[in-house]
């Protein structure tokens, strides 16, 4: 649109001033071939690479490159016109569908640099030219899979600190090289994924991204309240550090824990749709796990998915087929997250899962680890299991219900034993500098640590999170956004906190969406950035003593709660239990209907297929 409104004169005929970027900026990013030459001139390394403003020049750069390829048409978003061309057959019909999509009806084609390891840099500049890098994003799925689409890790875990360093400053003389504003500004680079560790760069965003909404959340460092206020001509010295109130905005986030972000798809809402990934993202939502280790932050993403899956394995849902493994792997699915760890439990050396994903070892290596620690757990029974290994699956990530699974008994019981044992989750500040200043936001994340003992004998577990003698009201959000629940909840979620605190409540929001306003440490009185899932939940209710908790607000993630909460003496505000299920429960509701002589459709309850044949063929 900015494009566009310039190219009309729109800017010019009403002396509008654009801010925050400008529009040199974006043609010389959106525009492939303008960008490739820039990066060729500073100096900047990247794929052999050609544009192509037509079919018969495709054609040729195609000749020219050999296979496989990658088309990425110009000017679009979320990967649209993008693919992967393994096959000269297939070329034909992606290339013209690239330049279709492209509203410049222009695509860039690169050699594939299958195997690469990719990374993103998001990068804040003010008017004085002082440049600070936000986060550095790991992917863990390496090129060929949209980064929307991919796992991603902050801080980057398998980078050296040499290349760290020349990525960096690559990243700066990119942003400075395509104008002079100030604002926010998005890199992405590949790195060879060999000893030399050679970089490439990949694009540059100058504008806040998808990501730079995760960089926020992860490290609690606004970018986008910043990004504002230095387009309108502050300093990044002049802007206070929103979390300590004591720093500057000047001083790059440290982070002293591991955050991951695990996409959501639905595919299952388009049946016989293509489900497998590639350079046009296809996921709806994401969730983040925070966690003091990357395979506790991974264990409390998969969590927060919503799709009946307690963790990485121990839930009795892994998949068992040797030939089925494979091929998931070797052709990108959304459930690749948990057919690593089905792999490594058939037994397929780490070797051979590397060769296939071209995952980074250092990942691989922590799934192993944890099929170790469940195998180990499940030569024990819940009496005879050691204090140090509960202790180490709780560090690890492992909920409770998981356990449970390899010990062969029940959640409660596990539960039970950890009280008896003292092991108990402690709250941490996401404070944007490791403690190295005092935090003013309560944004917190759980973790297990091991106890200090004091010089008189007794233990203590640090927690960060103070409890208040205040009246505390808890609202559960929503989690990712999928199809048929989306942002609309958590609106509703951040009203309901808006109007209890004006009424004098404490409020406190747990959720996992890194999407949402909620999530945002300045919204509620208390945020537990945690999987809306059981244990978690219980375990904040039992810290915080709230007076209820609200779940109407949180769409079917909360109400689905509703039943847990009741049966654990916890309080529901607004509507109660009784009434969400006489109104979910499709039966009982229209018994209710026809109490009250209120017409409805003719209906039946069934439980199996054959009673659902039955009663179709009956009505």
């Amino acid at each position: 649109l900015a494009i566009e409104a310039d190219e009309k004169g729109i800017w010019n005929d009403f002396g509008v001033e654009i801010i925050g970027v400008d529009i040199d900026a974006i043609n010389i990013t959106e525009d492939r071939e303008k960008f490739r030459v820039l990066m060729d001139e500073i100096g900047v390394g990247m794929a052999p690479q050609a544009t192509a403003t037509s079919y018969l020049e495709g054609k040729e750069i195609a000749q020219e490159f050999g296979f496989p390829l990658v088309i990425r048409a110009s000017y679009t978003l979320g990967g649209a016109g993008a693919s992967i061309v393994y096959k000269e057959e297939d070329f034909d019909d992606l290339l013209r569908h690239g330049l279709e999509v492209s509203p410049i009806h222009e695509v860039m084609i690169d050699k594939a640099m299958m195997g690469w390891k990719e990374y993103e840099l998001e990068l804040l500049r003010d008017r004085n030219d002082n440049v600070v890098i936000i986060c550095a994003i790991e992917n863990m799925d390496p090129m060929g899979i949209h980064t929307g689409d991919s796992i991603t890790v902050a801080p980057a875990m398998t980078l050296s600190d040499k290349t760290y360093q020349r990525m960096r400053d690559m990243a700066i003389h990119m942003m400075r090289s395509i104008g002079d504003f100030a604002g926010g500004c998005n890199v992405q680079f590949a790195v060879s994924p060999d000893d030399k560790e050679e970089i490439i760069a990949i694009e540059i965003n100058p504008r806040v991204s998808r990501s730079s909404a995760l960089a926020s959340k992860a490290t609690g460092y606004p970018i986008a309240k910043i990004a504002s206020k230095l387009a309108i001509g502050y300093h990044l010295d002049e802007l206070d550090n929103q979390i300590t109130k004591s720093t500057s905005a000047l001083f790059e986030p440290t982070l002293d824990y591991v955050i991951v972000k695990i996409p959501r798809w639905n595919f299952d809402k388009f049946e016989g749709s293509d489900r497998s990934l590639g350079l046009q993202m296809k996921s709806v939502g994401e969730v983040m796990g925070i966690g003091r280790s990357f395979q506790e932050a991974l264990h409390k993403a998969t969590q927060s998915l919503e799709i009946k899956r307690n963790g990485l394995g121990a839930d009795g849902k892994s998949y068992t087929n040797y030939e089925q493994i494979l091929d998931k792997l070797k052709n990108a699915s959304w459930d690749r997250v948990f057919v690593i760890y089905d792999a490594i439990q058939l037994g397929i050396p780490l070797s051979r899962i590397h060769e296939i994903t071209k995952i980074d070892m250092w990942f691989l290596k922590q799934y192993e680890e944890l099929y170790f620690l469940e195998k180990e757990i499940s030569s024990f029974t819940l009496d005879t299991l050691p204090r140090e290994l509960l202790l180490e699956a709780k560090q690890k990530g492992y909920g409770d219900r998981q356990i449970a699974h390899m010990l062969k008994c029940l959640e409660s019981q596990v539960y039970n034993k950890r009280e008896e044992l003292n092991i108990q989750r402690v709250y941490k500040l996401v404070d944007t500098c490791a403690a190295e200043f005092k935090a003013q936001t309560p944004y917190y994340y759980s973790t297990f640590e091991n106890s200090i003992e004091l010089p008189d004998g007794t233990t203590y577990v640090e927690n960060d999170s103070i409890v208040t003698d205040k009246k505390k009201i808890i609202v559960l959000g929503s989690g990712p956004n999928r199809i048929g629940q989306g942002i609309e909840f958590d609106y509703c979620c951040v009203h309901g906190i808006l109007a209890a605190s004006e009424i004098g409540y404490e409020t406190i929001m747990i959720n996992c969406n890194p999407e949402t306003v909620s999530t945002d440490f300045d919204v509620a009185d208390k945020l537990y950035f945690e999987p809306v899932f059981w244990e978690h939940i219980y375990d904040i209710i039992r810290h915080e003593k709230p007076e209820g908790v609200i779940v109407q607000l949180g769409g079917q993630t909360a109400l689905k709660l509703a039943e847990k909460l009741e049966r654990y003496g916890v309080k529901i505000l607004g509507t109660s239990f009784q009434a969400l299920d006489l109104a979910e429960d499709r039966g009982s509701f229209s018994t209710i209907l026809k109490d009250l002589g209120i017409p409805y459709p003719e209906f039946g309850v069934a439980e199996t297929t054959d009673e659902a044949l039955a009663l179709a063929d009956t009505l």
